[in-house]
């Protein structure tokens, strides 16, 4: 089956690769298409670039506030009981009877005050409790917004690959992967080979248009990943796009040295 000629299935089993859902048979398959086809090698690697981009989205974790545990204190009365047992006297038993009608009335007195207390202590601890759970919302919505507008400016800043090439050597290895963003006007390499130039030498990319002479994109770096400047009509008109071995620092005017690398710049699915 030509993958390459149904672009919304290649696009779905790229996707499903990078991501490592596509195992077995199916993935050796779709690795020895894609070492053979430049659009399978190409779709296979923009989505792990996707996929790798991904990490940079994540929010920060915040842990959630220690529960706040409400104390209870339980409050007990005792009353100590008339231990006297002599008889007693009409006058005393009148006393001691007022005394009972007064302890009585002390005791339940002092009962509803603690009932009253307990109250007043669970409705504190309710009020309390709903602060703190409405200055947690608050908090989590002022940390959500935050975080929302995080992500907004990371998406804002992401670049839009819209094209993409993947720079083979002589021996269909893939050694470059460059990706093309013609809103801002940048061209991104990344080295995927171990190639490195030697001390005087520099990579010099370039565009190959069609029926015209080569355009200088720009001198490469030692670094893994690099960023060039690139107008659109630079880079688009061209089908092909190469690596040259130059003097250290470039040449100007079109390429002097062998080319070690080369592919073709295609539109991203």
């Amino acid at each position: 089956m030509n993958l390459h000629s149904h672009p919304e299935l290649l696009d779905r089993i790229a996707a499903a690769y990078a991501l490592g859902t596509l195992r077995g048979g199916a993935r050796r398959r779709f690795e020895a298409m894609a070492r053979q086809v430049p659009p399978v090698r190409v779709a296979a690697l923009l989505w792990q670039e996707r996929f790798a981009a991904m990490t940079e989205l994540q929010a920060a974790q915040v842990p959630h506030a220690n529960v706040w545990k409400r104390i209870e204190n339980v409050l007990e009365a005792q009353s100590a009981a008339d231990t006297s047992m002599a008889p007693p006297s009409p006058l005393a038993e009148g006393w001691r009877r007022a005394l009972a009608r007064w302890r009585t009335a002390a005791l339940a007195g002092s009962m509803a005050a603690l009932a009253l207390l307990g109250v007043s202590v669970h409705l504190a601890g309710e009020v309390r409790r709903g602060e703190v759970q409405l200055a947690r919302a608050e908090g989590e919505r002022a940390t959500l917004a935050r975080s929302n507008a995080q992500i907004t400016a990371q998406l804002q800043a992401r670049p839009e690959i819209q094209y993409v090439a993947v720079l083979n050597d002589d021996r269909s290895s893939a050694s470059m992967l460059v990706t093309f963003d013609p809103n801002r006007n940048t061209l991104t390499v990344k080295r995927i080979g171990a190639y490195q130039a030697a001390p005087d030498r520099s990579l010099q990319l370039w565009a190959l248009p069609t029926g015209a002479n080569p355009q200088s994109l720009g001198v490469l770096g030692d670094g893994a990943v690099m960023r060039l400047a690139a107008a659109r009509d630079q880079v688009v008109p061209a089908p092909t796009l190469a690596v040259t071995l130059e003097p250290r620092g470039g040449v100007t005017g079109g390429p002097t040295g062998p080319i070690l690398f080369k592919g073709p710049l295609l539109q991203a699915p």
